[in-house]
């Protein structure tokens, strides 16, 4: 049975109450509450004089999401999100600014983006959230560390890149696939692991998943656009902060990392080589997967996420 039989099967109430009583504690609540993340409304909040675009689910902790290199609210697959409200968190997805349904001016730069969260949290007077970072989201995930602390309780990093020279490098092949208008091959090279056919599997359920949502959709991020700022070959510093890295040896704020064993563009190595430096660093590696291992194991992924929260609060 795959992760997506699996969260189907509980909700019909086939394994167990205890489970189903986990899932309604999340998705139970007000109309907005309980909306899935397929149906879920775009609402806009004005801050300092642009219109940031969000989607909420779930009730319980905050946890705001911080996409990925050419992501928009649309890029999250609907399970990965469902699963987390039914762990118990109001799961909060929002556009950068000028991207998707935002305004404002567009950039890739991951500090602005760090920004972006942050007037988010301010604007939905949030006292503290549970952070989360995919990819370049990640790395603007990282620099919230060093803009609004105080508004993190926790920190999750998915397929990220740890600030300094990297032990290993990016494959060549991700800056060939990101800087192309993307067919479902790419998704398969860019977040998953094409030589295994588990993972294949997965990204087509992954793939379907997203594109259920029927109605209103975020406009995608211009590839071109998106190309030129990237650059066309790996880097032996792609994070050049050593501010951020300072913080994340000092701070005690617990952070999770979320990987594949195969990920082209961060590779896990690189936050192993940091691991008797990083005293609040966790780290857990999918077999068998890439860039985007949350939506390879959905179900897995938010149960981790719920647990770590848990654990260490």
């Amino acid at each position: 049975m795959d992760e997506t039989q699996a969260f189907t099967t509980a909700r019909r109430g086939l394994l167990g109450s205890a489970l189903i009583g986990v899932l309604a504690a999340g998705l139970a609540g007000p109309a907005q509450a309980a909306t899935r993340a397929v149906d879920a409304p775009t609402q806009h909040i004005d801050v300092g004089g642009r219109k940031l675009a969000y989607r909420s689910i779930g009730t319980g902790q905050p946890l705001v999401l911080c996409t990925r290199f050419r992501g928009t609210i649309d890029d999250w697959d609907p399970l990965f999100l469902d699963s987390l409200a039914g762990q118990g968190f109001q799961v909060i997805t929002f556009d950068y600014s000028g991207l998707g349904f935002s305004t404002g001016e567009p950039t890739l730069n991951p500090f602005a983006w760090a920004k972006d969260a942050g007037d988010l949290i301010a604007a939905l007077k949030l006292p503290s959230v549970v952070l989360l970072g995919w990819s370049l989201g990640g790395i603007a995930a990282q620099a919230a560390l060093s803009i609004f602390p105080d508004k993190i309780s926790h920190l999750v990093l998915v397929g990220a890149t740890p600030p300094g020279p990297v032990v290993k490098l990016a494959e060549p092949l991700f800056y060939e696939a990101a800087a192309r208008e993307n067919d479902f091959e790419d998704e398969v090279i860019l977040f998953f692991e094409p030589n295994a056919p588990a993972s294949r599997a997965a990204a087509r359920a992954s793939h379907d998943r997203i594109a259920a949502r029927k109605g209103e959709r975020a406009p995608a991020v211009p590839y071109k656009w998106a190309a030129q700022n990237l650059g066309d070959k790996p880097k032996a510093n792609p994070f050049p902060a050593p501010p951020i890295l300072a913080i994340l040896k000092s701070t005690t704020i617990p952070i999770l990392h979320i990987g594949g064993d195969h990920d082209l563009i961060c590779p896990i190595e690189n936050w192993y080589a940091l691991n008797d430096q990083l005293p609040t660093l966790q780290l857990l590696t999918y077999p068998n997967a890439g860039h985007g291992p949350q939506h390879q194991h959905p179900v897995s992924s938010a149960a981790h996420i719920a647990t770590f929260v848990k654990v260490r609060d």
